[in-house]
């Protein structure tokens, strides 16, 4: 197939750009200008530059294409705007075609929830508030096969946001690393290279649409995270923190994120599209594999 892809130069993006080219598919990256051109086509994909909220320019980008993944997101207050103005492309360029349009979402949306499945009530806290209506737009379309992935925390390659919020952890006067909250709260994580193997599986596959809720089934804390963490940066260990420090830290929208207590089994895309993960955990990750420093 000719995929269309935003954000392909990005730490999602970029290994679902990896995963559909070693499997025969050919990549659109749809990038905003001539230097992430310049890196797309380095790695086998045909780059095109095109504002992604000009909603007739990238229509017609994605009429010529079999299908698309969205996983762009400048991750800031213009989010929002931003996935909807590419929704808007992809409902005009798709009605009526069929194809596959899968776009990114996040386990966030859940709220504090430890067995999430694509039944749960929505509980988003306001950082991600706006997601919903967006992406309840999109399934609600006509004429094209919608997917929603909800990724829990995305780490491997030594990279990912969230890995990084664990590394970059202040430290007591002993030189342990301060763990986010009082560290009993659960993160669901999935390595980046199985949610990229995610979508290519729905992509491929004609019977998948809907949510899908995406998560490797380990559930460990971020006391143990931030413990393993300590090991990479080769510290003393980890100690509890606050949620006043959280706040302090972060503020108090991505505090909120950062203190949920979320797990999922993501049995639905085991079942119906035979997703395995099978990359190391990222307690392993940081313990003996890329966060190694």
């Amino acid at each position: 197939m000719k995929i269309a892809l935003t954000g392909a130069t990005g730490y999602i993006g970029s290994h679902v750009l990896t995963e559909l080219r070693d499997h025969g598919h050919d990549v659109v990256a749809l990038v905003r200008d001539a230097g992430q051109a310049e890196t797309v086509a380095a790695r086998g994909a045909q780059p095109v530059v095109v504002d992604l909220h000009d909603r007739a320019a990238l229509a017609q980008v994605l009429a010529d294409t079999d299908g698309a993944v969205h996983t762009a997101s400048p991750g800031d207050a213009t989010s929002a705007e931003l996935d909807s103005a590419v929704v808007d492309a992809v409902i005009d360029a798709y009605t009526g075609t069929g194809k596959p349009y899968a776009q990114i979402s996040g386990l966030w949306i859940y709220g504090d929830n430890t067995e999430i499945t694509e039944e749960s009530v929505f509980e988003a806290p306001a950082l991600v508030a706006w997601k919903e209506p967006i992406e309840r737009r999109v399934l609600a379309a006509d004429g094209f096969r919608p997917i929603i992935v909800v990724s829990s925390v995305a780490y491997g390659d030594g990279a990912g946001g969230m890995p990084g919020v664990l590394l970059g952890s202040p430290r007591d006067g002993d030189g342990n690393l301060v763990m986010v909250g009082d560290g009993r709260q659960r993160w669901s994580t999935v390595h980046v290279a199985d949610l990229a193997d995610f979508f290519r599986r729905v992509l491929e596959d004609d019977t998948a649409t809907g949510y899908y809720v995406l998560g490797n089934g380990d559930r460990p804390t971020v006391a143990e995270l931030t413990e393993a963490a300590a090991v990479a940066l080769g510290a003393p260990g980890a100690v509890p923190g606050s949620e006043q420090e959280a706040r302090t830290r972060f503020g108090d929208y991505f505090a909120e994120v950062l203190l949920l207590d979320q797990a999922t089994t993501a049995d639905r895309a085991r079942k119906e599209l035979g997703w395995r993960p099978t990359h190391p955990t990222l307690a392993a990750e940081f313990r003996e594999g890329s966060y190694r420093r």
